[in-house]
């Protein structure tokens, strides 16, 4: 029986959507951050040495990585569902949408979470205000520009398309959703933005995304 091994408000809501998706039976196993580092537990490295989420046991196979479980699940139950057909135009968009997802939308999200948390984390007082500066600069001179650049050439690439691949909704947009979700949260992602926001609403609307929701929670990547 393939496992689902399922850290809350994380990257493990995409394959808790595919596994939806696809109707693939699965056990899913359930983690809690820890309250003050916001951390998954030591106990997941018993799963994995990185002690990441998600992860996934399917008889003798241990996987780690959105894009790699994703693409194994699709592999091996997909039958050739959510994934445009090989050489087409659409599936190189699908294959640089997985790529893109974490390789290049998350970085500055994460630098934002990072130089957020800096600023506004519990410090001695007299460090405080250089460690706010120091956030707000790398927020101006970089990570704010980086943000606004990924979110309008989003914008832009769903502007003459439904779906981040083409006409038809494919586990690209799967794993397109996290780096989105977290925009929202942290990046100030709204109406301004028609299309993406059009996106958003269009993914949470899916049966299997609320069955997905409704067995491991929201993903609340601002956390």
């Amino acid at each position: 029986m393939l496992t689902l091994h399922h850290l809350e408000n994380s990257r493990s809501h995409r394959v808790l959507w595919l596994l939806e998706e696809l109707h693939v039976p699965y056990d899913i196993k359930r983690y809690v951050r820890d309250p003050q580092t916001m951390l998954a537990p030591a106990e997941l490295k018993n799963v994995h040495p990185l002690g990441k989420s998600p992860i996934i046991t399917d008889d003798d196979v241990t996987l780690a990585e959105s894009a790699a479980i994703l693409e194994y699940l699709l592999d091996r139950y997909g039958e050739g569902r959510l994934v445009p057909p090989l050489g087409s135009e659409e599936h190189r968009r699908y294959r640089y949408w997985m790529h893109y997802a974490e390789g290049s939308a998350m970085p500055p999200l994460l630098l934002k979470l990072v130089f957020d948390r800096v600023a506004n984390g519990p410090m001695p007082f007299f460090i405080r205000p250089v460690a706010r500066a120091i956030a707000k600069g790398a927020n101006k001179a970089f990570i704010g520009p980086q943000l606004k650049l990924h979110l309008d050439y989003m914008e832009n690439e769903l502007t003459n398309r439904q779906w981040f691949a083409g006409e038809e909704f494919s586990a690209a947009d799967i794993q397109m959703s996290f780096p989105l979700e977290a925009a929202t949260a942290r990046a100030g992602l709204d109406a301004s933005r028609p299309k993406l926001t059009e996106f958003l609403e269009k993914i949470r609307n899916r049966p299997a995304y609320q069955r997905a929701v409704k067995q491991g929670g929201l993903a609340m990547p601002g956390r």
